[in-house]
């Protein structure tokens, strides 16, 4: 972040404050207020432990989940704390002259400063680390000590966190059989061995981030996204990209398309000759996806059988806390960062991301691996949140000002070979998934894709988890559920709260319902084709996970 933005929005934040002495009554008035609720709750839980709460946590806050926090005085550290946090997001965001975006900057840091005097940061005011210490005799915290140390030196040499060594791409994580059957500077285009007699004839070509390693869909055997496809029948193709470095600093979005989902179409084209595709894209791939559709469809290009967005955002009004990051400032500063690197540094994302959901990823990791000592074993999906990638400084710079600044491809501004493009110049049917805790790109954020595929079939899914956790949601796997429902197209728009409340929701994996919808838009089922085209000049390279997964 740029250091001179806090100060700039708490000073603006102050002064304005002074200025409105309604606010500033107001305010003081509900400090008051929360003053007596507190000590009434603390008069009352002496002689009745039972006493509800003052406040309950936000859902989302698991802090205080332990029975110690209903004890005295623990109960009194917890209550106090949530008290003073509510009003601070009282004062943060109630200045009425302070603008939209500086209202949010001034919640989000209030709360991370919040986040950092919790009470169950410390020792002495954790019910649940003080147990431990005084049943383990301190041994907890020497445990936690080693981890740190631990953690710290893997930190300065560049190793990986404790544990991550058990996974290994190509070994026991991306391990789905396939081939290597197209190289070019930016990509490698996996073709995935079938798995059944027959295969339908339409191929699908998974479009992943490329501010990630693919294979987050392609885990372990029995969350691969891939294999549940090969499985039910489908020919797959992946695009893995390659981890750029400051050579690669002047490729931009347009070389992503192109190099990217224009030229893995093309080679599909060359090993499956005149048959369309059903094109998957995941998070800024679905966004990539969603913009070569939309120039493809003005071109009167139809190889796109049906278009699925995982978890990918085309209009940019409402991206959420991310935004927050995204100033003129800070944009600025980013750039200059950018420009003497040639690429944004794996750790600037990862600290931002972190940063969005510190509680859990900063905080309870704290609390969990150096107060009571214990660490929580690594499994798949942590270990490719380690694995990060680069982004070039022209690509970076280019969806900074035209997607998330200036919301170009939401409002038709958006340009590809000169001529703006439209998200409805493609008519190929939408299916759209979005995740109910989804920090990166919020369900309500997604969901506009309603509004800008007006003359396209959509059918909306919104299923329980987070911006990975919900999307890699194999059948089976506990807790899951769902809302879906299609609008046809010229259909009436309906508000994300109405959806949300007309659209009843359903236990389980989404994954059966999208394959059920694939094969709908499908045609019959054929031979399964051969990996690559040797006499297209496409023989097979090497063997799947294949080498641009392996860069750092």
């Amino acid at each position: 972040m740029d250091p001179r933005v806090l100060p700039m929005v708490a000073l603006d934040w102050w002064v304005k404050l002074g200025w409105s002495p309604g606010t500033h009554a107001r305010l003081t008035e509900k400090a008051w207020r929360k003053l007596v609720r507190f000590l009434a709750y603390a008069v009352q839980s002496v002689a009745d432990p039972d006493t509800p709460p003052a406040i309950e946590p936000l859902p989302q806050d698991r802090r205080f989940e332990h029975p110690g926090w209903h004890q005295w005085p623990y109960n009194l550290f917890s209550q106090s704390f949530l008290l003073a946090q509510q009003w601070w997001f009282n004062a943060a965001t109630g200045v009425p002259a302070l603008s939209h975006q500086r209202k949010d900057i001034m919640n989000f840091a209030t709360r991370q400063l919040l986040d950092i005097v919790s009470p169950a940061n410390f020792v002495l005011t954790n019910p649940e680390v003080l147990n431990a210490t005084v049943r383990e005799r301190g041994a907890n915290l020497l445990r936690g000590w080693a981890n740190w140390v631990d953690d710290w030196q893997r930190l300065a040499t560049g190793r990986p966190q404790a544990g991550m060594e058990r996974f290994e791409v190509g070994r026991n994580i991306a391990v789905t059989p396939g081939k290597v059957v197209y190289r070019n500077r930016l990509i490698e285009l996996i073709q995935y061995a079938p798995s059944t007699p027959q295969v339908h004839r339409e191929p699908v070509l998974v479009v992943p981030a490329w501010i990630m390693k693919y294979y987050i869909l392609d885990l372990s055997r029995h969350n691969s996204f891939v294999r549940y496809l090969v499985d039910q029948g489908h020919t797959v193709f992946m695009i893995s990209w390659r981890n750029p470095t400051s050579e690669d600093r002047d490729l931009g979005l347009d070389d992503y398309r192109r190099l990217g989902i224009v030229g893995a179409l093309d080679v599909i084209g060359r090993i499956l000759p005149e048959r369309t595709v059903h094109a998957v894209g995941y998070c800024l791939g679905g966004t990539l996806l969603a913009i070569a559709a939309a120039a493809m469809g003005r071109d009167g290009d139809e190889r796109l059988k049906s278009i699925t967005l995982l978890a990918a955002q085309t209009d940019f009004s409402e991206a959420g806390e991310l935004m927050l990051f995204i100033t003129e400032e800070q944009v600025d500063f980013l750039e200059s960062m950018m420009w003497d690197r040639g690429v944004l540094d794996t750790q600037q994302m990862a600290g931002a991301f972190q940063l969005l959901r510190s509680n859990d990823l900063i905080w309870s990791r704290m609390q969990r691996e150096y107060l009571l000592g214990a660490r929580r074993p690594p499994n798949d999906l942590m270990a490719w949140n380690a694995d990060q990638t680069r982004m070039p400084y022209r690509m970076h710079s280019e969806y900074l000002h035209e997607l998330l600044m200036h919301n170009a491809l939401a409002t038709g501004k958006y340009r590809v070979d000169g001529k703006p493009i439209t998200i409805g110049d493609s008519r190929s049917p939408i299916f759209a998934v979005a995740t109910e805790k989804d920090h990166v790109a919020p369900w309500q954020s997604v969901y506009r894709i309603n509004l800008l595929a007006s003359p396209q079939e959509v059918t909306f899914l919104l299923t329980s988890g987070g911006h990975n956790a919900g999307i890699v949601s194999e059948p089976g796997h506990p807790g899951r559920r769902f809302r879906v429902a299609t609008r046809r197209p010229s259909g009436p728009y309906v508000d994300p709260s109405s959806w949300k409340a007309a659209t009843p929701e359903q236990e389980g994996s989404w994954w059966p319902t999208w394959r059920a919808w694939l094969a709908q838009h499908s045609t019959d089922l054929v031979e399964p084709p051969a990996l690559g085209a040797a006499r297209a000049g496409l023989p097979p390279l090497e063997d799947a996970p294949g080498t641009y997964v392996h860069q750092r």
